[in-house]
């Protein structure tokens, strides 16, 4: 058998062994229109803050504002998810292969649970009036969730879930949380995804 033979065995082995442990058909151009999702919300929260700071709005009216927010943040996940749905359907058929399967299951719950302990954990900051610690919040749990689901998919994952902990960290230390909330949910998923698609998608 020629070298050339043995390394494309190789290859078709790894990629085997590949698909049956790693979840490989995540879209590198849904974490681009995420970003994108999350810089135009990013944005109207921005302007939803400047104009009730130019009236001067009164202290009681920080819950309504803060409310808002969390709408914007939540249409914003909605529309991430389904994009990511549909990009990923859309990968999977084109190499064949079925989304919902062992693996994705497994990176599905591992993930899971701390996207939902955040969301749960949000709720309390909501309900006792801590918003200031919402973006850090959202930033923290979201980071766990990618470790603990990257073991599943791209290690490429790991690395954008400490990236998001750190800046969730910082928020929490330093303030500003909507512009590390936009630095890491806007640029930080653009550049993530353009990555993804030039490495693995081209």
């Amino acid at each position: 058998m020629e070298e050339k033979d043995i390394y494309a065995e190789l290859s078709s082995i790894r990629n085997l062994m590949e698909r049956s442990s790693k979840f490989i058909s995540l879209s590198g151009l849904a974490g681009v229109m995420a970003g994108l999702y999350a810089m135009a919300g990013a944005w109207f929260a921005a302007r939803i803050t400047l104009n009730h700071e130019d009236i001067g709005s009164p202290p009681e009216d920080v819950p309504v504002i803060t409310m808002a927010m969390i709408v914007v943040a939540f249409i914003i996940l909605v529309l991430s998810m389904a994009t990511s749905y549909i990009l990923t359907v859309r990968k999977a058929k084109k190499r064949n292969e079925n989304v919902w399967n062992p693996v994705s299951k497994r990176l599905l719950v591992a993930s899971g649970v701390p996207f939902l302990t955040g969301g749960l954990f949000v709720g309390a900051l909501i309900l006792n009036e801590e918003y200031k610690m919402i973006p850090a919040a959202f930033l923290i749990f979201y980071g766990l969730a990618l470790f603990a689901g990257s073991q599943f998919t791209y290690k490429e994952i790991r690395w954008l879930g400490m990236v998001e902990i750190l800046l969730g960290l910082c928020s929490m230390y330093f303030g500003n949380g909507l512009i590390f909330w936009a630095f890491g949910f806007g640029i930080l998923h653009i550049v993530y995804g353009i990555y993804m698609h030039f490495k693995y998608e081209r």
